[in-house]
Parts: C-alpha cells; sequence; structure tokens
C-alpha cells in the first residue's frame, strides 16, 4: 500500500474520521489537517478517554508523530491556543509538535459576528452553520482581503491589514445587520498579545512536505466535514465554505497530487446529517430515534442533533467517484445491532423515473423518494469485534452486499468508539494483500 494517503468522510459529516486518523497513526509519522476549521469536531476514544479536536490534527496523541496544519485550514488562534491548553493539561505535548502554514487565513471575531447576524436574519431559511466564522473567513480568502497566519509576525503590516479589513467589516455589521462594530484596538491588542505563543508554530508546509516526502516518511492527510457538503459538489447551498473532496488535500497543503498512494472514505452504516438540507433517506420514525440514540448522534463542537437515515448507495457512490476513492471504512455498525430488517437505498425516484444518479439540483434531490433494498438484520452484538468472522452473519452480509454496491472493498469496520474496536481487513499503509470480506 501507500505512503501519502487521505482520509475523509464520504457522506455529510461525522462519520467517525478521527478514531481512524488516530488508529492509523502508529504506522504514520506525519498528519496533515488541509480544510476547515474549528467547526469540524474529530473524537478519540481510548482507554475509555474521550478526546475532542476541532483544529489540531487527529494524530496528535501519538508521541512520534508530526502534525501540520496546511494553507487550506482558516485558523482561528484563540481557538487553537484553547485547543493546545486542554491537550497540555492531560500531558500532551503539542506546540513542539504543531507547525502552522503562514498562508492559513486567520478566523477573527469580525468573521465570528458577521456569520451568526446572517444565520439571524434568514430565519428559518437558515442554512444551519456552526456559527464560527468559517464562511466569512473563506470569504475573505477569495476577495483576497484575508489576514494571513504569516501577516502576525510584521507588527505594522498587521495593522494595516487589520485597520482595511475592519474598516469594510465593521460597514456591513452597522449598516446590513443593525450590529455593534467591533473595536479596533480591542482587537488588535488581543491578537498581538498571542503572538508569542503562536511564533514557534509558523512554518513554509509545503517545503516541509517536500522534504518529509523525499525522507521517505508515512503521511496521513486529514479531511473534515464529509464529501456531500463540499461546497463545489455537495448540496449547495447546504454546504460548508471549503472544498472537502480528495483533491483539496493537494490545494490545501501544498503537495503535489501525483504523490498521493491511496484514499479512505470514511462510511457511516447508515447515514447522518446536522443542519438544513436534503436528506433523501431520513428517517421521522422510531427507528430513526433509535439510531440517534443508539449512535448517540449529537454534534462533538456544538452539541447539536443529527438527522438519521438508512445507508444512501446513490450518494455513496458519487462520493466514490469525486474522490476516486481506493477503499471504504464502515463506521457504526454496532448501531444496528437489533434491527429486524436493514434498508438500503440504491435508487431514487424523481417525479416517477427511477434515477441512480445523486441529482445536483438542490430542489431536485429534496423531491427525491428512495428506493430500498431490504436485508434481514441481527440480534447478536457486534461491540468490539476484531475479525471479521466474529460478526453475526446477517452483518457480514450486509458489509459483503454494500462493498458489492460501491464498487471498492471496505477495508476497515469500526465495531465501537475505542481504538481497538476496529477490524482491520487491509491496512493503507502496509503492504497487505487484501483480505476479502
Amino acid at each position: 500500500m501507500g505512503k501519502n494517503i487521505v482520509i475523509l468522510g464520504s457522506q455529510w459529516g461525522d462519520e467517525g474520521k478521527g478514531k481512524i486518523v488516530d488508529l492509523l497513526m502508529d504506522h504514520a509519522d506525519i498528519v496533515v489537517r488541509f480544510q476547515g476549521g474549528h467547526n469540524a469536531g474529530h473524537t478519540l476514544v481510548i482507554n475509555g478517554q474521550k478526546t475532542i479536536l476541532r483544529l489540531i490534527p487527529s494524530g496528535i496523541l501519538h508521541p512520534h508523530v508530526q502534525c501540520l496544519i496546511g494553507n487550506g485550514v482558516v485558523l482561528s488562534p484563540t481557538a487553537l491556543l484553547q485547543e493546545i491548553g486542554e491537550l497540555e493539561k492531560k500531558g500532551v505535548s503539542v506546540t513542539d509538535r504543531l507547525r502552522i502554514s503562514d498562508a492559513c487565513v486567520l478566523l477573527l471575531p469580525y468573521h465570528v459576528a458577521l456569520d451568526q447576524a446572517r444565520e439571524k436574519a434568514k430565519g428559518k431559511a437558515a442554512i444551519g452553520t456552526t456559527g464560527r466564522g468559517i464562511g466569512p473567513a473563506y470569504e475573505d480568502k477569495v476577495a483576497r482581503r484575508a489576514i494571513r497566519f504569516g501577516d502576525l509576525f510584521d507588527e505594522k503590516h498587521f495593522r494595516a491589514k487589520l485597520e482595511e479589513a475592519l474598516d469594510y467589516h465593521n460597514f456591513i455589521l452597522k449598516n446590513y445587520h443593525q450590529h455593534e462594530p467591533v473595536d479596533f484596538n480591542s482587537l488588535c491588542d488581543n491578537v498581538l498579545a498571542l503572538i508569542p505563543q503562536l511564533k514557534m508554530m509558523r512554518a513554509d508546509v509545503s517545503a516541509l512536505l517536500a522534504k518529509y516526502r523525499e525522507q521517505g516518511k508515512r503521511m496521513i492527510f486529514e479531511g473534515a466535514q464529509g464529501t456531500l457538503l463540499d461546497v463545489d459538489h455537495g448540496t449547495y447551498p447546504f454546504v460548508t465554505s471549503s472544498n472537502t473532496v480528495a483533491g483539496a488535500a493537494s490545494v490545501g497543503s501544498g503537495f503535489g497530487p501525483r504523490y498521493f498512494d491511496y484514499i479512505l472514505g470514511i462510511t457511516k452504516a447508515y447515514v447522518t446529517r446536522v443542519g438544513a438540507g436534503p436528506f433523501p433517506t431520513e428517517l421521522h420514525d422510531e427507528i430513526g430515534k433509535r439510531l440517534a440514540e443508539r449512535g448517540h448522534e449529537f454534534g462533538s463542537v456544538t452539541g447539536r442533533p443529527r438527522r438519521c437515515g438508512w445507508l444512501d448507495m446513490v450518494a455513496l457512490r458519487r462520493s466514490i467517484q469525486l474522490n476516486s476513492l481506493s477503499g471504504l471504512c464502515v463506521t457504526k455498525l454496532d448501531v444496528l445491532d437489533g434491527l429486524e430488517t436493514i434498508r438500503i437505498c440504491t435508487q431514487y425516484n424523481l417525479h416517477g423515473k427511477k434515477i441512480a444518479e445523486l441529482p445536483t439540483d438542490v430542489a431536485e434531490l429534496a423531491a427525491c423518494q428512495p428506493i430500498y433494498e431490504d436485508l434481514p438484520g441481527w440480534s447478536e452484538s457486534t461491540i468490539g469485534a476484531q475479525e471479521f468472522s466474529a460478526l453475526p452473519k446477517n452483518a457480514q452480509n450486509y458489509l459483503l452486499h454494500m462493498e458489492k454496491l460501491a464498487g471498492v472493498p471496505i477495508d476497515i469496520i469500526s465495531t465501537g468508539p475505542d481504538r481497538k474496536e476496529t477490524i482491520i481487513l487491509r491496512h493503507p499503509l502496509m503492504a497487505e494483500e487484501p483480505t476479502v470480506c
């Protein structure tokens, strides 16, 4: 298998990427975050102890691992330092192993104010953002008015850029949203006060990655959110503000696209979604409630409840296509334990016509009705299984059928939240022949 792999979500996020990145770090040297911000929560459970990461890559709990934040991330300095503080209280060394691209866009309080004011103004038509300023920060990047991490270390330059940006955003806040403006002097002083804590972590991440590649290091590129939230290829406008597909790993880190060897798509055994937007297989019945309760489906960062539904192979096939996935990791299989019947959506009915492709128009997708195949469930527990043969026969059949419909191998199966509760059929970072389910 490859030395440089991408791990990303293949649905609407919350698939369990953090656990899998952490699990595979035993055989890796470097982990890179390449998009998103502190709106993404990655939950790790190790020996029963839970750790939630938002900005810092999921390999930070491994002392041998170098962690990098690439240029595609929007970085809140206060959120970063808060997260570092939480980890250091647990005895985790961070600042000596974390490096941040000078090209990261800074996410500052006026971005948060704008995000929240906009969502409030939209009322029932709100997109359902986390309200953490992610979208406005990416807007500044595209508009070429962003303040970047490297700008912090030239005070005169930083002050000039902040004054210009704040003048623009305060005008919108005050005149369009009737919101109190953000005070320049207070914000400037607060940010400048953080520089001594941040300075040692600045780096040319692209150059570091080139060096590590020459040294033969094994590297994991960690995505946030999920493929169907991609700003270009997701259910627009109910999406995040960055590209979440595999191609973003190159753009968001400065690592050449031909250097990736393997792409792993993390896929729940069912589907969840947070916030607004179409969701063809969403369940509004007792089974939907059961999935939410058994799967503890609440956002690790926001606490918001997740909508739950049956596995959607139409959407998953689009994700496989967009990302050129090498393999799948199926998570939360144990949540399906005890169900008499398990359904898989294989096609949609759109205005009386059967379709097998995910519509790109959000109104058409909202009008789609799922067409299901029913499979027998299982009464036995799958929790903690570490061998495929240890799974109930019907659970094995469910995975085999899922693999057939997907057209790519299932390489990893997660059977619980803890790192050890995992079945590895083919290790993405190790030269092993595939083990057929």
